[in-house]
């Protein structure tokens, strides 16, 4: 029996690669590369060297924000549902690094019939005045447009106003009576997780709704899984360790040393966000700590 290691990047190869030596053969790596990102083929090459690879793709161009970020994790996810020996499954971005032992992960999880998802009913008080409902009610045409890029920023933002100013609003899915949102990063159980891909096939028309909501990511698996059966086994959080203040240029905060302490009593089992030059001493300390 295997889990599942689903990892979305952009950047950083060389941190990928940390991440695949890290677990051993009682795991498989699923790798999906944002299609924009250059990568060389010798990086390419050193992460298709290991065993536990089985896959590497660049099936969609992911824009901040945009739908194709779920695409690709429906996809990571129906490939690694593949192998029948995969009986948990790990979501992670190329920014994250595993905290807890090998060892505990087996343990953990080969123990468990729990599902870890951060998870909260929207309109969330969090999200804005909105709640994040403006998330889903209005086009955030964030796959047309690169948010990274200033004048596509302002497209974008034109587009949102104009519907708000005109009153405007799109139509919800009427299969769906409650919206859910959270981090997009879970780990999840092989049923349920299947649960989702085969509702996402079966519902097409539901799943294409998410296409313009902005962060589609951060709703769809919750929103699916809280109005299902498995919502009773949902235990409201994903094992992420994540500083959600505005630190080190970046929210969530980029991880530095002054996290150690914090990241060593955590319950959490993957940590993020490691950004380089900035996390190579606490990424070496915590490989230190589990060795």
């Amino acid at each position: 029996m295997t889990q599942a290691i689903l990892i979305t990047a952009y950047k950083n190869f060389h941190h990928l690669e940390e991440i695949i030596t890290f677990f051993d053969d009682d795991f498989e790596i699923y790798i999906h590369i944002d299609r924009k990102s250059i990568i060389t083929k010798q990086e390419l090459l050193r992460l298709e060297q290991y065993d536990i690879v089985k896959l590497i793709s660049q099936k969609y161009k992911v824009n901040w924000g945009g739908f194709n970020h779920l695409r690709s994790i429906v996809y990571l996810s129906e490939m690694a549902l593949k192998n029948p020996q995969n009986y948990y499954f790990h979501l992670i971005s190329g920014h994250d690094f595993p905290i807890k032992k090998v060892s505990d992960f087996k343990k953990f999880f080969r123990n468990t019939d729990k599902e870890f998802i951060d998870c909260f009913e929207v309109p969330f008080s969090g999200w804005g005045t909105t709640g994040g409902l403006d998330r889903l009610e209005y086009y955030n045409l964030y796959d047309l447009f690169n948010w990274k890029i200033a004048f596509q920023k302002r497209i974008i933002k034109k587009i949102i106003h104009w519907q708000k100013k005109v009153g405007f609003k799109r139509k919800m899915p009427l299969k769906i009576t409650k919206f859910y949102g959270g981090s997009t990063w879970w780990s999840l159980s092989r049923a349920c997780l299947n649960y989702v891909v085969v509702y996402s096939k079966q519902n097409k028309n539901v799943f294409t709704r998410f296409k313009h909501t902005f962060c589609s990511e951060e709703f769809y698996f919750q929103t699916v899984l809280m109005n299902s059966s498995f919502k009773s086994k949902i235990c409201i959080d994903n094992l992420r360790y994540i500083d959600w203040s505005n630190r080190n240029g970046n929210n969530p905060s980029v991880l530095d040393e002054t996290d150690f302490e914090k990241i060593c009593h955590s319950n959490s089992f993957f940590a993020r966000r490691f950004e380089y030059p900035m996390a190579l001493k606490i990424r070496n300390k915590i490989k230190n700590f589990l060795n």
